[in-house]
């Protein structure tokens, strides 16, 4: 998938395109879905299948007081929409200038001329240029002048849920600990990337040693407690059973800030057994929360829990502990 960061890098003889407009925050089964359509649409028209998103929440910029967490970063965001079939992304930088733009010249400048655009899809909440004053019916207005037609993607319910997918209702899921339903919402199971950096090795010294992840910006972490899940590390591309704790460990008080942290199921040590993860690209995927973020009274009660936490965690992923 080619990354397009502003409209100056579409090349000139670029398109004719189907675009899909929306920030994609999480790229969660509703995003999904209009991608699918959109992929169809083009596959059926011969065009490019291109996405329009931005580089931040647009609220960052309009309401910064009222601007939700990302469920993930930008260039996660990027990852995700790579892997869903698409020819190109034009990632906006959303600021002041492109806030202030109408959506009558969001449309003739970045859809038409730059995109050669032939068909919009989007959400019938949609609304872009300023003051929002560009919704679909806009769209569809503008479109016979312009050479496109518009779609209009209805919101996307799961079976087992009365509500739509939203990247409100992730957060909401992933505030309560429930990564499970988070990943049926998502169509993925939740996920923090990192660098595998040097803890204060309590874990070794407990017989549990774990990867602690380096400071996650820019990403949702699930509530505190302790998780079954997956360690991927990318520099050798092996996928490994663990049992996860997000929090603080407030069974000591020298641990400031909320860490992720994963104990590798059934190796000996991050060192040992030709395991040695430090400095390593790694992502930590969320499957099942164990339990809550409790204090225990000593390290004997803790190492004991923590044992406990493994084999619910093998048994969780189907591995030996």
């Amino acid at each position: 998938m080619i990354v397009f960061r502003d409209t100056v890098e579409v090349p000139a003889d670029f398109g004719p395109s189907v675009v899909a407009i929306g920030k994609f925050d999480g790229v969660h089964a509703g995003h999904r879905a209009v991608i699918a359509r959109l992929n169809e649409r083009a596959a059926e028209t011969g065009a490019r299948a291109v996405a329009v998103t931005f580089d931040r929440n647009p609220l960052a910029v309009l309401r910064p007081d009222r601007c939700p967490e990302n469920v993930v970063s930008v260039d996660r965001k990027i990852e995700l929409l790579g892997e869903l079939g698409l020819d190109a992304t034009l990632l906006l930088t959303f600021d002041h200038e492109l806030a202030s733009r109408s959506a009558e010249d969001f449309v003739a400048e970045i859809l038409v001329r730059a995109l050669k655009v032939s068909t919009v899809l989007v959400g019938e909440d949609f609304r872009f240029g300023h003051g929002g004053a560009g919704t679909p019916e806009l769209l569809r207005a503008l479109g016979p002048d312009n050479g496109f037609t518009v779609e209009v993607v209805d919101d996307v319910y799961l079976p087992e849920y009365s509500r739509r997918v939203s990247s409100t209702w992730i957060r909401e899921l992933l505030i309560q600990g429930d990564v499970t339903a988070a990943a049926r919402v998502l169509g993925r199971y939740p996920d923090v990337r990192g660098e595998v950096v040097h803890g204060l090795k309590r874990g070794r010294e407990l017989g549990f040693p774990t990867a602690n992840l380096s400071t996650i910006t820019d990403a949702f972490v699930p509530a505190d407690g302790v998780y079954a899940g997956w360690l991927v590390d990318h520099d050798t591309g092996l996928r490994h059973p663990s049992a996860i704790s997000v929090g603080t460990n407030p069974t000591f008080d020298d641990v400031l800030v909320r860490q992720v942290e994963a104990h590798v199921i059934g190796r000996i040590g991050l060192e040992l057994d030709g395991l040695d993860l430090y400095g390593h690209d790694v992502t930590v995927e969320f499957v099942e929360r164990l339990r809550g973020m409790v204090a225990f009274e000593g390290m004997e009660k803790l190492a004991e829990q923590m044992g406990d936490d493994v084999t619910d965690a093998a048994r969780v992923l189907g591995v030996a502990s």
